[in-house]
């Protein structure tokens, strides 16, 4: 039985610090990644992910699809890369986000002018 791949990743954060190095399984997805991403992330940071989503991994200039695994997420550089870093960008979800400012938009909504015919 043939021995499963390991891989080292190390997380950069926004403020130059890191999260890591961690090892985890090549067949692990990046949403598994994500989601032990949020449970090590330092409390002591200014912005902190609610949920796993609002996390983004890029790895080579790309951002990482959650339904990928780490070993497609690989640079193809050859040979074994040592520690792989991904930089870990926070973008809160939209949604919550455009509820807040619709409600915003509704309470501002006053009639300017109106018009009077004779």
């Amino acid at each position: 039985m043939a021995e499963e791949e390991f891989v080292e990743l190390k997380f950069r954060l926004y403020d130059g610090s890191d999260i890591g190095p961690i090892r985890y399984a090549a067949s692990s997805t990046v949403a598994m990644v994500k989601e032990r991403i949020l449970s090590e992330w330092p409390k002591d940071k200014k912005i902190i992910p609610r949920v796993a989503n609002d996390v983004k991994l890029i790895s080579a200039g790309k951002i990482l699809e959650n339904n990928k695994t780490v070993a497609q997420c690989r640079p193809a550089f050859g040979g074994d890369p040592g520690v792989l870093t991904m930089h870990v960008v926070v973008q809160p979800s939209l949604t919550k986000s455009k509820t807040e400012k619709k409600k915003v938009d509704d309470s501002q909504k006053t009639p300017v002018c109106s018009c009077t015919i004779l």
